[in-house]
């Protein structure tokens, strides 16, 4: 048994690929990684990018689209969704024997959108109507106008990976979302046991961020906090969650077949050299929990990681870390929404350096040589 395997079996957390290449599908790469116990797969626009801009896999399909008469970009979002619907079909049998729990990939919408709810929402049923397979999460970012999106879209009985969640705030806000949208798809007859959802709370960048904020200030008591802030807004994530799904109000949508919203542990590989390279997942281990892992840390943690369950652990001392974190002057909150900023901004930047690598591609084949885009896939 792998650890990946141990994960899943022993602690009840889903470990999933952080990555999709076309390479990986047609090398048996992704298949091989399912056999050894990866349960899901995770996109963004900075992986597809990279993968698109850094391979010349793409270019005899990018040809034929470009000779059919499409634009630059419909002709990217049909790159996206072939990938997409390899790795469904891959990803399928997980999901079929496994109560629909796992088996998912997941694509985000056009991060142009992360303002525009409607948009989103049109975005997001576009996807569904072009992949119409039942393992499909559709990736909405965490915005005010994706909270939106996401209840909308639940309430379609739509299942939606929420994603770029850094805050505790925000994340109550999709809990919510995510309560109010089943509420009204089982009101219109819906089957809540065909929705799925998952919140993709971002770990690592929350240290990166924080301990900047602390190097800042710069006096004893804040560089005393460093490289504590992510885990331990984590667990309380974690504890908002078990929470929010033990009430009244969920149990009336659990017995109509709903299943929880899980919390997904994103971006878990460490930014600081200084740091264990497998401790957010080592610290983050707990049932009803997907952790997204890139190839790097898969291999790392099957080598030297160590498992226990975690999550739960150490709660009452990360409750009182926030509190510290607040007394010497960092704003939780308003670190989430430095992120969320960020996030979205990276993540368009390699969208649109994407479609301007293919419009040069477009206009001279000649000149496509790989230029893999520079940048975190997390």
């Amino acid at each position: 048994m792998t650890k990946l395997e141990h994960l899943y079996g022993h602690f009840g957390q889903s470990p999933w690929l952080d990555n999709l290449t076309r390479t990986y599908l047609r090398d048996g790469t992704l298949a091989g990684m399912v056999a050894d116990g990866i349960r899901g797969v995770t996109a963004n626009p900075t992986i597809f990018a990279r993968s698109i801009t850094g391979s010349h896999d793409y270019d005899e399909q990018f040809s034929e689209l470009m000779a059919a008469g499409k634009s630059v970009e419909e002709a990217y979002w049909e790159l996206v969704i072939s990938d997409a619907g390899q790795a469904l079909t891959v990803l399928r049998p997980v999901f079929d024997g496994g109560d629909c729990i796992d088996g998912f990939v997941s694509v985000e919408v056009s991060p142009e959108l992360a303002h525009d709810a409607s948009g989103t929402i049109a975005a997001a049923r576009w996807l569904r109507r072009r992949i119409a397979q039942p393992n499909l999460l559709v990736k909405i970012p965490a915005t005010a106008e994706g909270v939106t999106a996401v209840e909308t879209l639940i309430g379609e009985g739509a299942s939606i990976n929420v994603t770029l969640l850094f805050s505790l705030s925000r994340y109550a806000e999709i809990i919510e979302a995510y309560l109010s949208g089943l509420e009204k798809f089982t009101a219109n007859g819906g089957d809540p046991s065909t929705v799925s959802s998952v919140a993709s709370f971002f770990v690592s960048r929350v240290d990166t961020e924080v301990d900047r904020r602390l190097e800042e200030l710069g006096t004893d008591e804040a560089l005393a906090l460093r490289g504590q802030a992510a885990v331990a807004q984590a667990k309380l994530a974690y504890r908002l969650f078990t929470e929010r799904f033990s009430t009244k109000r969920w149990h009336r949508l659990a017995v109509l077949g709903a299943d929880v919203q899980r919390p997904l542990w994103a971006s878990t590989s460490t930014k600081n050299p200084m740091d264990r390279d497998t401790r957010y997942v080592e610290e983050l281990i707990g049932p009803e929990t997907v952790t997204t892992l890139p190839e790097a840390t898969i291999a790392a943690f099957e080598d030297h990681g160590t498992m226990t369950r975690t999550v739960d652990n150490g709660v009452p001392q990360a409750t009182e870390l926030m509190q510290r974190l607040t007394a010497v002057g960092v704003d939780m909150t308003a670190v989430g929404h430095t992120l969320e900023d960020n996030g979205i901004a990276s993540f368009n930047k390699a969208y649109q350096d994407v479609l301007a690598n293919l419009t040069n591609l477009a206009a001279d084949p000649a000149a496509g040589d790989p230029s893999p885009l520079a940048g975190s896939k997390d």
